[in-house]
């Protein structure tokens, strides 16, 4: 018999308070954490943290750990070899701050699996065609965890949604599983949405637009913007494990997002706490706020210098993530849309894909920075020479932006950046849409957005208009919520008396 215990966790600023609550006096609390825990934690508080092979989850669950770890909770990251450059540095930083020391364990990657050597993270995949591969192998790493979960044992673990078999090795030992699903509160409700109601089954054969049902604004999309059948029982598994575990953490903070936070818990009937923008537990140190991922393409001082060179709000930066892809031909028609644009831009591409050519780079050279590779990210949105972004909707991507106060031009591709897109145009009103409508990874599946379409997104997104006015307020909010404690920011991780 285990008596009940209550962790809290909040967010204060860019700190997160640990309060271990317990119906009986500070001894009694004492004892029950010694008894929940192995003798090796000394009775400290200890948290698992096993994100998605993949920059976009890794990155916010480091920064969930560090602010963890800021309160005296002893975290460890579990990943894979060919992840741990990603990670370490990460470590080495926040160890080197006078924070309790974050912990990095390693597993081995399934060998034998088909996908090439050290192919350990989406971004290393080299074709669409091994993606699912890459998702079908992942499960193989429960012995492993299992393995880990034993010989820690973790008074928590948080594990990504991605992988719904955590939950079982943890409730084999009693340990409770936050979820991470690395999206906001509205992609959540609206999945959810069109799982439950299953809108598309009775959509007429010939209509496009369909209203996703249930939810607190009027939200249209089309049948093409949404996952296909084949994705449901991919989605499905995680509904099942998000409903067994303890509850979900959410990157987000309640004033982005009030109503969608509260029709999650209260409507979908998740346990759940918005505990973000968990990237700002770095913006008081350049380093964290620069070097984020691998080591970036262009050096910090030559950005920040090329950036200085440029008017205050006058720079347009477009990045479309770490594993997102186009045609040569709708990099031609991006390149000719910002060349056209009356504006300075800062274009990330990947250091694999082609960049127009014809004296592109010439007729550009001095008004457009083209980083080949990893970029800054956070240090070029938070500069005063940036005004807007361009970018796929990914999660983090939008935080951060929100996070600085920018506008955003919206270019979704697949995953649920389409949802993020509605939440960014129709709900805070902070977005420009390049209008497309295909859900897919595959590129050549894509219409093409045509220069001056691009040209228009920009030049409206970078003017006065109501967008950059929203956004600047949103910003406020985000910053609010993330440094005066303004979000709600709490985890509990609760162990419940049980008898024979």
């Amino acid at each position: 018999m285990s008596p009940n215990f209550l962790l809290s966790s909040y967010i204060c600023g860019h700190e997160l308070s640990i309060i271990l609550l317990e119906h009986t006096s500070f001894l009694a609390r004492k004892t029950c954490l010694v008894a929940m825990s192995s003798e090796r934690h000394s009775g400290s508080l200890s948290m698992l943290f096993f994100p998605f092979m993949g920059q976009g989850h890794i990155l916010p669950t480091l920064d969930m750990a560090k602010l963890f770890a800021v309160r005296g909770v002893k975290a460890t990251i579990l990943t894979t070899p060919a992840n741990a450059p990603l990670v370490q540095p990460f470590i080495a930083r926040a160890n080197g701050s006078g924070y309790p020391m974050i912990s990095l364990r390693l597993i081995p990657f399934p060998s034998g699996t088909g996908l090439p050597e050290g192919c350990e993270n989406v971004s290393s995949i080299p074709s669409l065609d091994l993606f699912f591969k890459f998702f079908d192998v992942v499960p193989r790493l429960r012995e492993q965890f299992d393995w880990v979960l034993r010989e820690l044992l973790p008074d928590c673990v948080v594990t990504d949604a991605f992988f719904p078999w955590t939950y079982d090795a943890a409730a084999e030992l009693g340990i409770p599983r936050l979820v991470f699903h690395g999206t906001s509160f509205f992609s959540l409700c609206l999945n959810d949405s069109v799982l439950r109601y299953r809108p598309l089954e009775s959509l007429p054969a010939d209509a496009e637009a369909l209203v996703i049902p249930g939810l607190p604004h009027r939200i249209e999309m089309l049948r093409s913007q949404l996952p296909g059948v084949e994705l449901e029982e991919f989605f499905a598994q995680f509904r099942v494990s998000d409903s067994k575990s303890y509850g979900v953490v959410v990157n987000s903070f309640y004033e982005l997002e009030p109503d969608y936070a509260r029709h999650y818990r209260e409507v979908v009937g998740r346990r759940a706490w918005h505990i973000g923008p968990v990237a700002l537990c770095n913006s008081d140190t350049n380093a964290d706020e620069s070097a984020r991922g691998y080591e970036d393409a262009v050096g910090r001082d030559d950005c920040l210098k090329w950036l200085d060179s440029k008017s205050a709000g006058s720079v347009l930066y477009v990045c479309f993530g770490s594993v997102s892809d186009f045609t040569a031909a709708q990099l031609r028609e991006m390149a000719l849309g910002l060349e056209a644009s009356s504006h300075p831009f800062v274009w990330v591409v990947r250091s694999d894909r082609w960049v127009p050519e014809g004296g592109f780079e010439e007729r550009v050279r001095g008004r457009g920075l083209i980083i080949r590779g990893w970029a800054p990210q956070m240090l070029i949105l938070n500069h005063a020479s940036v005004r807007g972004f361009m970018t796929h909707c990914g999660w983090n991507s939008i935080l951060e932006a929100v996070s600085a106060g920018l506008p955003l031009v919206t270019w979704p591709l697949f995953a649920e950046q389409f949802y993020n897109e509605r939440l960014v145009v129709d709900v805070l009103g902070i977005g420009v849409s390049v209008g497309m409508k295909e859900y897919t990874a595959y590129p050549e599946e894509r219409g093409l957005v045509e220069a001056e379409t691009i040209k228009n997104a920009a030049e409206e997104v970078m003017g006065s208009g109501e967008e950059a006015q929203e956004g600047g307020e949103t910003g406020e909010g985000a910053r609010r919520d993330g440094t005066a404690g303004g979000g709600e920011g709490r985890v509990l991780v609760q162990g419940h008396e049980q008898s024979d």
